[in-house]
C-alpha cells in the first residue's frame, strides 16, 4: 500500500516513569534505520510489532536523544568543503 507523505508518520512515546521508549513509524527511511540498529544491536533495539505499512519498536528511553544544531565557523565549512573536493575527485 503506498502512502502519503504526510501519511508517513513517525511517533516516539515515553514517560518518566519507564525506562522503555516506544517507536512506531509508518517512514521506510525510519525503518530502514531502526533495522538497521536492531540488527546491530539487538540487545538495545527490538522490533516488537509489524504490518505491511508499519513497524513497532523498543528502546531504552536513554537511546532517543535530542541534539543542538551544528554551528561551523566559516574555517571549519571550508575544510569540510574541502575534503569533499578531495573525496570526489578520489572516486572519479
Amino acid at each position: 500500500m503506498k502512502l502519503s507523505l504526510y501519511e508517513q508518520e513517525t511517533i516516539i512515546n515515553y514517560n518518566r516513569e519507564d525506562a522503555i521508549a516506544t517507536v512506531y513509524t509508518r517512514d521506510p527511511g525510519v525503518m530502514r534505520k531502526l533495522d538497521q540498529l536492531v540488527i546491530s544491536f539487538p540487545e538495545v533495539y527490538k522490533c516488537i510489532g509489524e504490518t505491511d505499512i508499519d513497524k513497532t519498536y523498543e528502546m531504552p528511553k536513554s537511546a532517543v536523544n535530542y541534539r543542538k544544531p551544528r554551528r561551523l565557523s566559516e574555517e571549519q565549512r571550508e575544510c569540510a568543503r574541502n575534503r569533499m573536493k578531495m573525496i570526489r575527485n578520489t572516486t572519479k
